[in-house]
């Protein structure tokens, strides 16, 4: 539902339908099509460019989120491990 919103949205402002799908296909979650549809109904880029060029600032964020998430999760794991020492003390 949100992908045909998505494809709705982007016809609706005189693109193609494949580069609809693209995005929808490229962005993957629906959180992340969500995002991007708030963003076109507050921006209406005029370009094709434009929209891609959101569509990579979006997926840039994600994985800085993913990155930030893997690290925190690694950094938990270490301090368990240098813990787990102290504790055996």
């Amino acid at each position: 539902m949100i992908k045909e919103g998505l494809v709705s949205d982007v016809v609706r402002l005189g693109h193609p339908e494949e580069l609809g799908e693209m995005i929808a296909r490229q962005l993957g979650s629906p959180k992340a099509m969500q995002r991007f549809r708030a963003y076109l109904h507050n921006a209406r880029p005029q370009s094709a460019e434009e929209i891609v060029d959101e569509m990579l600032a979006i997926q840039s964020d994600i994985d800085r989120w993913k990155d930030k998430k893997a690290s925190e999760e690694a950094n938990a794991a270490y301090n368990r491990w240098l813990n787990r020492d102290l504790e055996e003390m």
